[in-house]
């Protein structure tokens, strides 16, 4: 005889890999996350941009991290959600950021 979990639990399930990562989880073990795609939303502290192209740093309540973007730069105190590829060490002009996120997309809420 097999079971088969209510609807109400398996929706639950689903849902939850779709959520957002926390910054502090990335930050905390990036190889764990390292080259999976993750959805991630925060303010952002710092941006640079020159033609479509640069990186922003964002905040969550459990850290900050680099958000590398070949699409558009968000401006300083935006709040945005970021899906995007982990990177850890990455290093940008012969700095290293530590774990960076390579952005495949962003919205701005």
């Amino acid at each position: 005889m097999q079971r088969k979990l209510p609807a109400a639990l398996c929706g639950a399930i689903l849902l939850a890999g779709c959520g957002s990562v926390k910054i502090g989880r990335i930050n905390s073990d990036p190889s764990r996350y390292r080259n999976q795609t993750v959805h991630v939303s925060g303010t952002v502290v710092n941006s640079v941009g020159l033609m479509n192209t640069g990186g922003y740093q964002i905040e969550d309540d459990t850290g900050k991290i680099y958000v590398i973007s070949r699409t558009g730069v968000p401006s300083r105190g935006s709040r945005v959600t970021v899906t995007g590829k982990v990177m850890p060490g990455a290093e940008v002009l012969g700095t290293t950021l530590g774990a960076a996120i390579r952005e495949d997309s962003h919205r701005v809420k």
